[in-house]
């Protein structure tokens, strides 16, 4: 693929499968290639090596505007087959976190903001430049 082309459905390792730049609207830019590996920007702001040899698919993932429908009343999302959601209050647990510093989980951990991200993770020399918060 020449350099500048976007892709998605990106595969890490040979043979695993798409991983990377799934979701709707994702896409990523092919900025560079040496010897068996290639950089790619992701569309959050990383920078990484993928290998060569890893399959992707050219242009953008579909859907974009999904998300910008306006469906208008209670019962057009029943309509189109989607259950209700529980707001995310009840969910943590809901009014128990009165007079807690931070919203934790059924069992005491953290729930919002904590890394889930193992600190010394094998991929972590592949990836050149981490997203901006």
């Amino acid at each position: 693929m020449p350099l500048g082309t976007t892709i998605h459905n990106i595969e890490i390792t040979l043979g695993k499968g798409g991983q990377l730049a799934r979701e709707v609207g994702a896409v990523a830019k092919l900025i560079a290639k040496e010897g068996k590996s290639v950089t790619l920007k992701l569309h959050y702001g990383e920078v990484r090596l993928i290998p060569k040899n890893c399959s992707a698919t050219v242009g953008q993932v579909g859907n974009v505007g999904v998300n910008q429908n306006r469906l208008g009343r209670t019962g057009s999302k029943c309509w189109l087959g989607k259950r209700h959601t529980i707001p995310m209050g009840v969910v943590r647990g809901g009014p128990q976190l009165v007079g807690k510093k931070k919203p934790a989980t059924p069992w005491g951990y953290p729930a919002l903001g904590r890394r889930s991200r193992k600190r010394n993770k094998y991929s972590d020399n592949l990836i050149l430049h981490c997203r901006s918060k």
